[in-house]
């Protein structure tokens, strides 16, 4: 049970950036893992090692990582002949391996590769499915189908368009199963493009990043009453509710301490920036008006105290991203401070498939609950699908139901569900602690 082999390789994801791939094989064959990328990412998170070389890839090359992984990583890893179910062992070797905080000698994207190369292994060395591998690895008794949160409009550093605020986001609650789950967002996607070809004209429809619709609008109550349409549209408005990314450390002024709304024009109107409290109102308005259920990074990433006096004074999940990168050690902060309810579960801002699970461990048992994520930079790689219903987390974000490497984690997630048959329970109105 041994390792044999491990070797990386780059890919490119879906915005045609290069990625670290790696491949791991042992006497049960050959398991492979790719690396996602991030856009808006937070400056607290693990270290995407990138070459620097502007004349190659604009810079954002992967060959030291994959290098670091070859020459490095892999002879130390196979030389310790470690039981390729020893996850936890596994992961504590690579961190001190590399050696610092914050995996910056060979990069987050190049540990990450072998954890879950690993990850994938172990199961199938187990006998089992992923999904339930990674349950005994976090201790988890019963597993849960997520609700997704699927990203109907992309703006923010997702998208060309005026629109800050990155993700609107429309989350079927309501559904029997995730395969309604899924017939409810796709129906509801397509009645948007109808919406926005409508009022805007053809191109409008052209998509971000992450599949959702990009139309050239400025205000985010625009393109929230888009979303009611497409909802009355397609008659499922009483089984879904509104999730947002406004991701607002990309439009977050440090020197003024203020956010603009209108960030991407570069002579932006600075009377128009907003305070802390009046951001909150901005936001209370959307949960009054659009039933707005669940609102992520809603201030900069050090914004502490506008972060707690919202949580004091809404009932809605607050989610950290920028905020928590998955860390511990943010973790902790954000809940002796009571600045969210929520954490989002990216594996590549930590690092390692364990310090994930521990990461989703210690925000549950602080009564939060846990959305697992993709990034907007992804891969065909599934292995999110099964860590969130591993983690019976009750929630993920993977993309809009457009776009190959968004749908491939939704329907992995289809696959599992029909698998697990009769056994299988679907988050639903419990999405927040399942």
């Amino acid at each position: 049970m041994s390792i044999k082999r491990v070797h990386a390789h780059y890919i490119y994801d879906s915005r045609g950036n290069p990625t670290v791939a790696v491949d791991l094989e042992t006497d049960k064959g050959l398991f492979q893992a790719a690396v996602p990328s991030g856009a808006s990412t937070g400056i607290y998170e693990a270290l995407e090692l990138r070459d620097g070389d502007k004349t190659v890839h604009h810079g954002k090359g992967v060959l030291k990582a994959v290098d670091n992984v070859n020459s490095k990583i892999a002879p130390a890893l196979i030389a310790k002949n470690f039981n390729v179910t020893d996850q936890a062992a596994i992961d504590k070797f690579l961190i001190e391996l590399d050696g610092t905080d914050n995996k910056g000698n060979f990069g987050a994207n190049a540990i990450l590769g072998v954890s879950l190369a690993v990850c994938k292994a172990g199961a199938v060395h187990k006998g089992v499915p992923l999904y339930k591998y990674i349950a005994e690895l976090a201790g988890i008794q019963k597993v849960i189908l997520p609700v997704p949160a699927f990203n109907m409009i992309n703006g923010g550093s997702h998208a060309g368009n005026k629109l800050a605020m990155q993700e609107f986001m429309v989350l079927p609650v309501g559904a029997k199963n995730f395969k309604e789950a899924m017939q409810i967002g796709s129906e509801i996607y397509h009645h948007l493009k109808k919406v926005i070809h409508k009022r805007y004209g053809l191109d409008a429809t052209a998509v971000g990043d992450e599949g959702g619709f990009a139309p050239n609008i400025l205000d985010n109550n625009e393109g929230l009453d888009l979303l009611l349409e497409a909802f009355k549209a397609s008659g499922h408005a009483d089984k879904v509710v509104i999730g947002m990314d406004v991701a607002a450390s990309e439009f977050y002024k440090s020197d003024a301490k203020k956010y603009d709304l209108d960030f991407k024009n570069p002579n932006s109107d600075q009377t128009k920036w907003l305070t802390g409290d009046q951001l909150a109102d901005v936001y209370k308005s959307f949960i009054t008006k659009y039933n707005v259920k669940s609102i992520e990074d809603a201030f900069d990433q050090d914004d502490w105290d506008n972060w707690s006096k919202l949580l004091s004074q809404t009932d809605i999940q607050l989610v950290g991203d920028d905020l928590t990168v998955t860390n511990p050690k943010r973790i902790k902060q954000a809940v002796e401070k009571k600045a969210c309810n929520c954490l989002l579960l990216k594996v590549n801002q930590i690092g390692t498939v364990t310090e994930s699970i521990e990461a989703a461990t210690l925000a549950r048992s602080n009564g939060w609950g846990v959305m697992v994520s993709h990034r907007s930079g992804e891969t065909e790689d599934t292995f999110i699908a099964d860590l969130v219903v591993g983690l019976a987390t009750g929630q993920i974000k993977t993309g809009a139901p457009c776009r190959s490497e968004r749908l491939a984690k939704y329907n992995r997630i289809m696959v599992i569900e029909d698998g697990l048959g009769d056994e299988a329970v679907y988050a639903g109105q419990n999405y927040r602690k399942p």
